[in-house]
C-alpha cells in the first residue's frame, strides 16, 4: 500500500543533522558511530515484551544503534520519571501521557520537534490532524501520539440480539440513549447503560457539544451549573433504572477492561475508548459492537492514549526522532506493536491488522473520523486531580450523599484548586 509520504528511518542509517540550527537539532556527527539510547515506559509484561521486539527489530536495521530500556507498571512511573529529569539522568526517549503533557512542557523538559515534522524526519501526515495536533503545548510539538484512539460506546450486541431490541446508534441524543437503556433495563433485566457521571471524557464530550470545553485558556471551561445539569442528567436515569445500582456503577468506574460492565454482565453498554474494543471482546464471549457516545458526533477527537517525547537535553535528539518515526511508520513496526498503545496512528498501515475485533474498532474509527471535529488542547497541568475528584464528586451524586448542584459546587471548587 503507497503511503502519504515517504517513511523516514524505515531502513538505513538514520539521517543526521548537518547543521545545527536551531534547538532541535543535533550538531553534525558520524552517522556510522554507535549510539546508545535511553528509553522509559510505563506497561504490562506484554506492552514490554512488544516495545523490546520493536527496538530489537530497529537495531537490526541501524546496527550502530542499541537501547537502554526501563519499564515498569505505571503506579510510581511519574514519580520515577520526575526523579531522573530532575537529577540529569533523563531518559533519551520516554513515554508520557496527557495527565502530564502540559506539566512537563512547562518545565522545559520535553524537547521541540517542529524541525523534525517540517523536515519529514518525523511523518505525522499519516495520521489525523486532530491526533498529532493534540501534542502541541503552547505552540511546541512535545508529544508524538503512540496510538490513535476516540471515546467509544461498547454494546453488547448477542444480548440485545437475543432479546429482539435495536442496537444504539451514533447521533442519538442523550435523551435518546437513555429512554433506549431503560427500555433494555425492561427487557433483558441488565441495566441499559453504565452511569458515566463519574466518566471525564463523556463529560468532555457532552460540554463539547454545547460549544464548551473542559479547559478553556488557563482555567475550567464550564460552571457549576454546567455540572449541575450533568449530574441531574444521570440521577434521572438512575431514577428510570436505565443505570446500575450505586455500588455497580462504581465497580464500572474504572480504566481494567476486564471489569467494565459490559463484560462482566452488569450492564449492556460501557464508556469507553473505542479501541479498548479488542480487549474487551477477549474478556467475554458475547458479540460486542460500537457507537459514538450520544450527541453531535463532531464533539469526538482523535486522541492519544500515550505520546513519546524526547528529553529536551538529549545529546541523540536525531536518532531519538528517528527511533520513534520507526515505531509509527514501519510497517513491520506497526505489525509487531499492534494495537497496546492504541489503534495505529498511521491509518495507511492499519489495514495489515488482522484481528476481527480490531478490525470493527478500525472501521469505527475510519467513519467517524469523517465527522471529528477540533482537538482540544491537551489538559493543563492538575487534570489527573480533576479527573479523580469528578470521579469522587459524581459517587457523592451517584450514591445521594449530596444533591446534584452541591456535589456540582465541591468538584468546581477541588477542580479550580487542581489547576490553579
Amino acid at each position: 500500500m503507497l503511503l502519504r509520504g515517504l517513511l523516514a528511518g524505515a531502513a538505513g542509517v538514520p539521517v543526521m543533522a548537518t547543521a545545527a540550527c536551531s534547538d532541535d537539532e543535533d550538531a553534525s556527527v558520524d552517522p556510522n558511530a554507535p549510539v546508545e539510547l535511553s528509553v522509559f515506559w510505563w506497561g504490562t509484561d506484554a506492552r514490554a515484551r512488544l516495545t523490546d521486539g520493536v527496538l530489537a527489530l530497529y537495531t537490526r536495521k541501524h546496527p550502530n544503534v542499541t537501547f537502554t530500556k526501563t519499564w515498569q507498571t505505571e503506579p510510581g512511573y511519574f514519580d520515577r520519571l520526575a526523579t531522573l529529569t530532575a537529577g540529569g539522568k533523563a531518559p533519551d526517549i520516554f513515554q508520557i501521557d496527557d495527565d502530564h503533557l502540559a506539566e512537563y512542557a512547562a518545565r522545559r523538559t520535553l524537547a521541540g520537534l517542529l524541525y523534525y515534522q517540517g523536515a519529514r524526519k518525523l511523518e505525522t501526515r499519516p495520521m489525523h490532524d486532530s491526533l498529532w495536533r493534540y501534542g502541541y503545548v503552547d505552540g511546541s510539538f512535545v508529544g508524538v501520539p503512540a496510538g490513535g484512539n476516540t471515546q467509544g460506546l461498547v454494546y453488547n450486541r448477542t444480548l440485545l440480539t437475543r432479546h429482539g431490541l435495536s442496537e444504539p446508534t451514533t447521533g442519538m441524543t442523550w435523551e435518546q440513549h437513555i429512554v433506549w437503556a431503560e427500555q433494555v433495563t425492561k427487557k433483558t433485566g441488565v441495566p441499559g447503560t453504565q452511569d458515566p457521571s463519574a466518566d471525564y471524557k463523556a463529560f468532555w464530550v457532552w460540554l463539547r457539544q454545547q460549544g464548551k470545553e473542559l479547559y478553556q485558556d488557563k482555567s475550567l471551561g464550564f460552571t457549576v451549573e454546567d455540572v449541575t445539569r450533568w449530574f441531574a442528567l444521570w440521577s434521572g436515569a438512575r431514577d428510570r433504572r436505565a443505570t446500575p445500582a450505586p455500588d455497580v456503577i462504581r465497580e464500572g468506574n474504572t480504566s481494567d477492561a476486564t471489569k467494565q460492565l459490559v463484560v462482566t454482565g452488569r450492564a449492556a453498554t460501557s464508556w469507553v475508548w473505542a479501541g479498548q474494543l479488542p480487549d474487551l471482546q477477549k474478556s467475554t464471549t458475547d458479540e460486542l459492537g460500537v457507537v459514538a457516545y450520544p450527541g453531535d458526533p463532531s464533539g469526538q477527537w482523535a486522541r492519544a492514549e500515550t505520546y513519546w517525547s524526547v528529553h529536551s537535553r538529549s545529546r541523540k535528539k536525531d536518532v531519538a526522532v528517528d527511533v520513534i518515526n520507526f515505531m509509527l511508520n514501519d510497517p513491520e513496526a506497526v505489525v509487531l506493536l499492534g494495537t497496546d498503545r492504541g489503534l495505529p496512528p498511521n491509518v495507511d498501515l492499519r489495514a495489515k491488522l488482522t484481528d476481527p475485533a480490531l478490525k470493527r474498532s478500525i472501521r469505527f474509527d475510519s467513519e467517524l473520523a469523517k465527522t471529528f471535529g477540533d482537538g482540544p488542547r491537551p489538559p493543563l497541568r492538575g487534570h489527573r486531580t480533576v479527573k479523580s475528584e469528578l470521579v469522587k464528586a459524581a459517587e457523592n451524586a451517584q450514591s445521594a450523599r449530596a444533591t446534584p448542584a452541591r456535589a456540582a459546587e465541591q468538584f468546581v471548587a477541588a477542580a479550580s484548586a487542581a489547576i490553579a
